[in-house]
Parts: C-alpha cells; sequence; structure tokens
C-alpha cells in the first residue's frame, strides 16, 4: 500500500476537526501545525487498519452484490423438456 495523502482542501479540513475535536471533547486548544502533525502520524501509523477494513467491506458487498446477481441469472432459465 502506498502512502495515505490527501488534497491540501481534505487536509485542511481534517486539521480543522481534530482542533475542534481537542477544544470541544478534551477542553484544550491545539495548533494547526500540532493537528496536521498528529493526522500526518494516525495516516501513517494507524491508516493501513482503515484501509484494509475499507477493502474488507468492499469484497464483502461485492460478494453479496455478484451473489444476487447469480440469483438473477437463475430466474431467467427457461423451461426445458429433457424427456427424450
Amino acid at each position: 500500500m502506498s502512502e495515505i495523502t490527501f488534497s491540501h482542501d481534505e487536509k485542511a479540513l481534517i486539521v480543522s476537526k481534530v482542533k475542534k475535536y481537542f477544544n470541544d471533547e478534551l477542553g484544550q486548544e491545539i495548533g494547526g501545525f500540532d493537528a496536521e502533525f498528529l493526522v500526518d502520524f494516525f495516516a501513517a501509523e494507524i491508516g493501513a487498519y482503515f484501509y484494509n477494513r475499507g477493502l474488507f467491506d468492499a469484497q464483502q458487498l461485492f460478494t453479496e452484490k455478484v451473489e444476487e446477481l447469480g440469483y438473477l441469472v437463475q430466474e431467467l432459465e427457461k423451461p426445458t423438456d429433457y424427456r427424450q
């Protein structure tokens, strides 16, 4: 897996959410630089866990849809007379 990167706008939004969380939930102010450093740390250290979980969820959904499609194809079968 390659390094997790975000666009400038995505990162700015994430940093603002981290700053808001620290302020609202922890009663602490955190600067933009520190919040960005924290975001980078989480992306590097635990981002793969979230990424892998997303892949797992996507794979499960894909498997369910393929199975559903198989049933739909079976419903298209025409009756045949196998008597010879």
